[in-house]
């Protein structure tokens, strides 16, 4: 026990300044004991004290198995929940929330302190510069961005271009990190994301050889695409889509070049899984509040598309979509802190001399309109964009 607590000390040990992690894994609690034992002789000889510190590696390891793998992560789950986890106690419980507490301190913070972590916030483009700019930059991270619209607005188009774009240097938009891809529709494209890699200037055959992409928990040998390392997956049912995400909790712990987690699309399994309201909107809250803490625990954005249906109710066509709204009700959009509707760009028909033909302008059958309906900080705007071989562009 004191050796893995030893090793763990003396690799953390070796960071530099520079390489100061965005948050601690929960190992980081035996870390903790090591440096509180050792910086206090007096407490090495209180058998209390040893105990309450000394956390066991079993301890560590049933919390993992619950999908939490951070400090934090253990000061966002409550004790209801962490006393569901086989063979954990009240007092183990206590004593790591109590030594999560000591290393992370007080959960209040000045303004300063919260504009300073705003800072570490990451931006990731669209691929399109005129969508980017009602976006302020881009999709975030520390948060979830939804985005919605009927068939042929290009969400899939978006979850491709992005997954390219993530991978890309700050200067090029990029967030010079990993993409984690959940696919629930069988829609993801290896060709695709092929060609938009052309687009920015990536060796095709280099970015197919380095996604990984998998029918399962990630461990299908099908490898396809990206510049540096994703992980795609294809979900079959909502308890499956859930064991998913907490599985990328595990893998963004244990690699923190992760900038982007994508789920195309979101509430898909959700709509054939369950018909009642009752069971769907408890695993629709689970699922998000899931979700939130990835954004917060790893600081990376989330990008969620999800489908629309019919609202005969409305009567007001200046709301955004109009007769259409976003599935899953208020609970998805509470959740999500930026909302964009996507829907296809008016045609101009014209006719030929002859007056018969009635034809479009080339291009303009590709031209596409986002809306942005809720955002935190940026107002109400729309912009064009299309769709083209290299995926989101502008018009």
């Amino acid at each position: 026990m004191m050796q893995r607590v030893a090793k763990i000390f003396f690799k953390c040990s070796i960071l530099t300044s520079t390489q100061t992690p965005y948050f601690d894994t929960v190992d980081e609690l035996q870390q903790h004991v090591w440096h509180q034992c050792s910086g206090h002789p007096q407490a090495q000889g209180s058998f209390s004290w040893l105990y309450f510190l000394l956390l066991s590696y079993s301890t560590l390891i049933l919390t993992q198995s619950a999908a939490i793998n951070t400090v934090s992560g253990v000061n966002m789950t409550t004790r209801r929940q962490m006393l569901k986890i086989k063979g954990m106690s009240e007092a183990k419980v206590e004593k790591i929330k109590e030594a999560a507490h000591k290393i992370l301190g007080s959960s209040f913070a000045t303004g300063v302190e919260i504009q300073d972590k705003r800072k570490r916030v990451l931006v990731i483009s669209t691929g399109s510069k005129s969508v980017d700019g009602i976006l302020g930059g881009g999709i975030m991270s520390q948060s979830i961005s939804e985005v919605y619209g009927e068939f042929r607005t290009g969400k899939t188009q978006l979850a491709h271009t992005m997954s390219v774009v993530a991978q890309l240097p700050p200067d090029l938009g990029g967030a010079s990190g990993k993409v984690a891809y959940i696919d629930t529709e069988g829609t993801f494209r290896p060709d695709r994301i092929k060609s938009i890699a052309d687009r920015f200037g990536v060796d095709g055959q280099m970015a197919l050889e380095n996604i990984l992409y998998g029918k399962g928990f990630f461990s299908c040998r099908y490898r396809t695409a990206l510049t540096m390392f994703s992980l795609a997956a294809r979900a079959f049912n909502s308890e499956h889509q859930m064991e998913l995400i907490n599985e990328c909790s595990l893998r963004f712990a244990e690699d923190k070049d992760f900038r982007l987690l994508i789920v195309d699309s979101i509430m898909a399994l959700f709509r054939t899984d369950y018909s009642g309201r009752g069971e769907l909107s408890e695993r629709q809250q689970k699922m998000l509040s899931k979700l939130t803490k990835l954004s917060e625990e790893y600081n990376i954005a989330i990008l969620l598309t999800n489908q629309v249906q019919s609202d005969p109710g409305a009567t007001m066509t200046f709301v955004a979509g109009g007769a259409l709204k976003p599935i899953g009700g208020h609970i998805l959009s509470h959740a999500s802190a930026t909302r964009i509707f996507l829907r296809k760009g008016k045609s101009i028909l014209l006719t030929d001399f002859a007056g018969s033909n009635v034809y479009n302008p080339p291009g303009r059958a590709e031209e596409r309109v986002a809306k942005l309906v809720d955002s935190p900080d940026r107002p109400e705007s729309e912009a064009s964009y299309k769709l083209d071989e290299g995926g989101w562009a502008d018009v």
